[in-house]
């Protein structure tokens, strides 16, 4: 078959490309250069900051180098402006709403399996590969073996009808046997670092790239359960729920959490303790599915990356949106994704939109 291949220039992508063509097929490689920062920065009317905080010509280079070593064409196609408008537009306007958005599921949704599948038919592609840990059994969306790094939950959300044209040649393979496979093969990015946090920010400090996009608006940290004011916050938009980390309240050797965000009064809650009532949740809303197979009413599903799967029921169901129970899971959070499971098989998911605590407050970001 002639296969379009998603090189990213990881060690992942590579060896997906590298088997595909050990096995015979007519192999093409495909780079997406998704950002920008001079030119989006242009765009947004800030021409003079000039930084490269997503290092893609590296990567590009990488490509370059891997598809020669494989003997494979490479080619080059740009989605900047596409990215902007379906993925970082996103990511900014959930930030406002004052929700955790994940970015990397939209950039499945709408460039890596959208615009990238209609690019790879335009090469004459039979099937279209990427570099992600995760199967395709019986044209079902299955966990991939290496559990630790299983990547369904970030494909919950793109279109069921692509699953047929997909092929992801290391679901089958650990991490430890992909970067084996690399080695033997003399493949220069086997001991590549994985890329870590969202692209358009890098290496960068969260906060200080977000300042030239949305304004800072400090405000008061308070204790939820007895409205004790307990410090400053530089924005709500910086905060998630269940963070620890980067509170800066003195005064105390307690751990503190965010419970939640009071966006009338521009208050960021806390609470002291991971098993605090306010951080554990019994019911949440899913709205924005995506399913691949029918719900059954119970399944197990995952709230974040890497979570365990944890056991749900289904209360209420509509078109579009589900409620459902589940027992005491910590910092469920407004915006991220659900994904729902019937053991490896992903059978789609939502966004969480809204969630009921054990002590019955309910919070919307």
């Amino acid at each position: 078959m002639k296969i379009v291949v998603g090189i990213s220039g990881g060690v992942d992508s590579a060896v997906a490309a590298l088997l595909l063509k050990k096995a015979g097929h007519d192999v093409i490689g495909l780079f997406m250069r998704n950002w920008d920062s001079n030119l989006n920065n242009d765009i947004l009317g800030n021409p003079d900051l000039k930084e490269n905080i997503c290092p893609q010509e590296k990567d590009y280079q990488d490509a370059l180098i891997i598809c020669e070593k494989i003997n494979i064409p490479l080619k080059r196609v740009d989605f900047i402006k596409e990215y902007w408008d379906f993925v970082f537009t996103y990511f900014l306007d959930e930030l406002k709403k004052n929700r955790t958005p994940n970015p990397d599921i939209m950039c499945n949704k709408y460039i890596k399996f959208d615009l990238f599948v209609k690019e790879a038919k335009k090469l004459g592609a039979d099937k279209i590969a990427t570099g992600h840990y995760a199967r395709i059994i019986n044209n079902q969306l299955v966990k991939g073996i290496d559990k630790k790094k299983d990547q369904s939950y970030f494909l919950s959300q793109i279109d069921k009808n692509i699953l047929k044209e997909i092929i992801f040649p290391i679901g089958d393979l650990t991490k430890q046997e992909v970067r084996q496979i690399a080695k033997d093969n003399n493949l220069l990015v086997a001991d590549k670092k994985d890329s870590t946090g969202i692209c358009f920010i890098g290496n960068r400090d969260f906060k200080s790239f977000l300042a030239n996009y949305l304004p800072n608006q400090p405000g008061e940290i308070v204790n939820i359960e007895n409205n004790q004011i307990l410090g400053k916050h530089n924005g709500l938009m910086y905060y998630t729920i269940g963070q620890r980390r980067g509170l800066n309240v003195g005064g105390t050797k307690k751990r503190l959490f965010v419970v939640g965000k009071d966006i009338a009064k521009n208050q960021l809650l806390v609470c002291i303790g991971s098993e605090n009532e306010y951080l554990l949740s019994d019911e949440a809303i899913i709205e924005d599915l995506n399913l691949f197979s029918p719900l059954p009413l119970k399944c197990s599903a995952k709230f974040r990356y890497q979570q365990a799967d944890q056991a749900i029921e289904i209360v209420e169901k509509k078109v579009d949106w589900v409620r459902i129970k589940y027992n005491n899971i910590k910092a469920v959070t407004p915006g991220q994704a659900c994904v729902f499971y019937d053991n490896d098989v992903c059978l789609g998911g939502g966004i969480i939109k809204s969630v009921y605590f054990k002590n019955k407050n309910k919070y919307e970001g």
